[in-house]
């Protein structure tokens, strides 16, 4: 497709195709430029524009809203007999006020930035021990899967500690998580979204498990807060609440991560004149991660629904009441009206701000806004922080051994394998 001339009748078909999975930004440039409200061919409108976007996320509640009861159905026929789009529909993410506001408050009581930086020793010293693990491979010469041995490895383990689950039990299960989020795609064919619910049933009855063991033998880990008491609030989410939390935080947290993982090697070995930002002070490391979540947002466009709740205009565009409205994550933020020549990688554009938001005042979008913003943001970003600093220094000669493949999809920026070795001295 020549996006220059032609008109685009269907984005998801577009960014599903082999020409654009490798990089999809020249088309998302022309959907900005040409197409900024895309109505695709299955009737849900796309949304590609940064001030759109952002606007669309802080609207939740008042334009938009979420599906209500049964509302899935409709839109979605198969969402009546598929467990994952079920579970999907019963997440946080899909939830508005008041449900959204008990629900947020009584996992935040637990699941807070302090819970969060008391991981980063756990997780340095797994981080440390997975590059132990590649080192004498790497230092023979040989050729490693840095995304499976490690881009993958890293967040099944802390999602391991986080949970106070056996490491054995995650490896089990994440295999299962890329295919789950492959089902909840809108374009997601009826094998894809029975593989999905194959592996969400699974998921499912462990985390069923692991809630009865927690409230028998409690520890100190995150499932075992959320299942207990609290002197100050009788409130406590139910079985199923929690079911449906956990699962929503391992879909939303642990393929994403990997990929951001893969991401920001692929960022050090593109750009060395940039890794001076990983042997700086902390607001260095930050800076170089927010700027590899911006360039490659590991998720193109949101999974959630949002309901238009009145006619609304946008772009000349209008966007009828109960419409389905999604937006292009990807695009927002490689947009030119929010980031200075976007295609440009300069951490410098975060560098003394506040988490995910530019030295000019705009958004970085990876992780949504408004009453949506994710849960896991902070998780995401110490696993990344606490990693590119030990690569750079463990594996300073670290290449590319050969061209990483990506799993075809439109829906995730994700890796088959990131084949890297060592580089002599010198070479």
């Amino acid at each position: 497709m020549d996006v220059q001339e032609t008109a685009c009748r269907d984005a998801f078909a577009e960014l599903s195709s082999p020409a654009w999975i490798h990089d999809p930004y020249p088309f998302l440039r022309w959907l900005r430029e040409h197409d900024p409200v895309h109505r695709a061919a299955s009737g849900l409108f796309l949304l590609s524009r940064h001030a759109d976007i952002s606007w669309a996320f802080k609207a939740t509640g008042d334009a938009f809203r979420g599906p209500a009861t049964g509302e899935p159905a409709r839109y979605f026929p198969r969402a009546a007999r598929s467990l994952s789009l079920n579970l999907l529909a019963s997440t946080l993410a899909m939830k508005d006020p008041p449900t959204h506001t008990r629900l947020r408050r009584l996992i935040s009581r637990d699941f807070t930035m302090r819970q969060i930086d008391n991981l980063r020793p756990s997780i340095a010293r797994i981080v440390a021990a997975r590059l132990d693990s590649m080192a004498p491979a790497l230092e023979r010469g040989e050729a490693v899967d840095l995304h499976r041995e490690f881009a993958l490895a890293l967040p099944m383990l802390v999602f391991a500690e986080l949970f106070g689950m056996p490491q054995d039990d995650m490896f089990r299960l994440a295999p299962g998580i890329g295919a789950i989020l492959e089902g909840l795609s809108p374009h997601a064919s009826d094998s894809q979204l029975a593989a999905a619910d194959a592996a969400s049933a699974r998921v499912q009855a462990y985390f069923g498990d692991l809630i009865q063991c927690k409230r028998t033998n409690p520890r100190h880990d995150i499932v075992s807060m959320l299942v207990g008491a609290h002197d100050d609030d009788a409130d406590r989410l139910s079985d199923a609440e929690l079911i449906s939390m956990l699962w929503g935080m391992l879909l939303g947290g642990f393929t994403t991560t990997a990929a951001s993982i893969d991401h920001a090697v692929l960022a050090m070995l593109a750009y060395p004149q940039q890794r001076h930002w990983l042997q700086a002070d902390a607001a260095g490391v930050k800076a170089f991660v927010e700027e590899v979540l911006r360039c490659d947002a590991p998720v193109m466009f949101s999974s959630i629904p949002r309901i238009a709740q009145r006619d609304i205009e946008l772009g000349g565009v209008v966007i009828p009441k109960n419409a389905d409205v999604r937006v292009l994550i990807a695009s927002g933020n490689r947009d030119p009206d929010a980031f200075a020549d976007p295609d440009r990688f300069d951490p410098a554009r975060f560098y003394g701000t506040s988490p995910g938001m530019s030295t000019e005042g705009k958004i970085m979008l990876s992780f949504g806004h408004g009453i949506h913003f994710c849960l896991g943001a902070q998780l995401a970003r110490v696993q990344l922080a606490e990693s590119l600093p030990q690569i750079q220094a463990r594996f300073p000669t670290l290449a590319l051994a050969e061209q990483p493949t990506r799993k075809p999809s439109a829906f995730l920026r994700t890796f088959r394998a990131l084949p890297v070795r060592l580089q002599a001295q010198g070479s």
